[in-house]
C-alpha cells in the first residue's frame, strides 16, 4: 500500500528521490568520519584489553583471575546501552564529564574487550600443551613462548570469531547516536527530523550498514581462505 501510494504520486516520488540524493553524502560522511573510525579505534583498544584479560584469566595469580572474571561478568551481564549511558550521562553526576566520542570509545572498547577476551582465552587454551613444552625445551621463558609460539597460533584460530565481532561492532556503533555522537545513524535521525521521511532515511542508513558489513564479510572470507592454506587437512 505504501509503495503503491508513492508510485501513484509522481510529485512525492520525485521528492523522495531528491531527498535520497541530497542525504546520501551526509550519511556517507557520517560513516567515514565517525562510524568507521569509531569501529577501528574501539576494536583495536578492545583487542588489547581482550589479550590482557585472557592472559589474566589463565594466569596462576588468583587476584588477576578474580579481577578479569569480574570485569568480564560485569560487561557481559549488562546491556551495552546501559554502559554507554552510565559513562556519558551518569559520570557527570560525580563530576566526571567526558565528550560523546570519547565516551563511545570507552564504552565500546570495554565491551569488545570483555567478549573478545573469551575468544582469545579459548584460542590460547586450544593450543596443544606440547607447544608450551617445546618452547621451554629450547630455553624460552614463559613470555617468549607465549609471544613467539602460542599467540601466533591462537591468533589464527581466533580470526574468524574476532572478524564476526568486528562486523557486529560496526552495527553496534549506531547506539552511539543515543549519546550524541554524530555517526551515520545520528545523521539519518537529524535529516529525518527535518523532512519527516523517517522510513526513507532509516532504510538508507540500514542499506549503508549492510553494504559496509557485506564488504567486511568478503574481506573476512579472503583472510580465512589464506589462513586455511596453513592448516593441515
Amino acid at each position: 500500500m505504501y509503495l503503491n501510494n508513492i508510485f501513484a504520486d509522481p510529485e512525492r516520488l520525485e521528492r523522495l528521490a531528491n531527498i535520497a540524493q541530497s542525504s546520501l553524502l551526509p550519511l556517507v560522511k557520517g560513516a567515514l568520519y565517525y562510524t568507521l573510525p569509531l569501529t577501528l579505534i574501539t576494536f583495536t583498544i578492545g583487542l588489547i584489553l581482550a589479550v590482557l584479560t585472557a592472559l589474566a584469566r589463565i594466569s596462576t595469580v588468583k587476584p588477576l583471575q578474580w579481577i578479569a572474571r569480574f570485569y568480564v561478568s560485569i560487561i557481559r551481564g549488562t546491556p551495552l546501552l546501559v554502559q554507554l549511558f552510565i559513562i556519558f550521562y551518569g559520570l557527570p553526576s560525580i563530576g566526571v564529564t567526558i565528550s560523546p566520542f570519547i565516551s563511545a570509545i570507552i564504552g565500546f572498547s570495554l565491551n569488545v574487550g570483555a567478549y573478545a577476551s573469551e575468544i582469545m582465552r579459548a584460542a590460547i587454551l586450544s593450543t596443544p600443551k606440547g607447544q608450551w613444552e617445546a618452547g621451554y625445551s629450547i630455553g624460552m621463558s614463559y613470555s617468549q613462548t607465549l609471544k613467539r609460539i602460542i599467540l601466533p597460533q591462537a591468533s589464527r584460530v581466533s580470526i574468524p570469531p574476532l572478524s564476526n565481532t568486528f562486523i557486529s561492532l560496526v552495527k553496534d556503533t549506531s547506539l552511539a547516536s543515543l549519546i550524541l555522537v554524530t555517526e551515520m545513524f545520528r545523521k539519518a535521525q537529524e535529516i529525518a527530523s527535518t523532512n519527516y521521511e523517517f522510513l526513507l532515511m532509516y532504510s538508507m542508513a540500514g542499506l549503508l550498514y549492510w553494504i559496509i558489513c557485506f564488504i567486511l564479510s568478503v574481506v573476512q572470507q579472503q583472510i580465512e581462505g589464506k589462513l586455511d592454506r596453513y592448516v593441515a587437512k
